[in-house]
């Protein structure tokens, strides 16, 4: 499967008051990176909730930091499935930093979305023709 990136760049609001990327907003970064993904592939998913009354929710993630990002940082954040099933996907996500055309690994995550009625959020199937755009 394909590699997703989209650039993002460290805003004051994004830091800690040690001058750091504060850890939760990694997870601010994959999920922006996951939604431009989406739309890379024609799936946007507002009218996706409202053509077919579900929608994709988080269900599990892990994450491991290795380096710190700073105020003003341009980072490279990337999204690929790892695995993807009937009613769930696993993806991998990476932050990079990038200085010089050289990307440095900041922090990695696995995250599992699933699909749910978005009325009940009961767990469903994913449209098969979601799945065919994804794969």
């Amino acid at each position: 499967m394909s590699m997703f990136s989209w650039p993002i760049r460290v805003y004051w609001e994004d830091t800690d008051a040690g001058g750091i990327v504060f850890y939760a907003n990694y997870l601010k970064f994959f999920e922006r990176a996951r939604t431009e993904w989406l739309r890379s592939k024609g799936v946007h998913q507002h009218s996706l909730k409202i053509s077919t009354g579900g929608m994709f929710v988080v269900t599990d993630t892990a994450l491991s930091y290795k380096l710190p990002a700073r105020l003003d940082d341009e980072l490279l954040v990337t999204a690929h499935i790892t695995h993807a099933g009937r009613a769930s996907m696993q993806l991998q996500q990476e932050a990079y930093k990038v200085v010089a055309d050289e990307k440095i690994l900041l922090c990695e995550g696995t995250i599992r979305i699933g699909w749910v009625n978005a009325g009940t959020l009961q767990p469903a199937r994913i449209p098969s023709s979601i799945l065919d755009v994804l794969k």
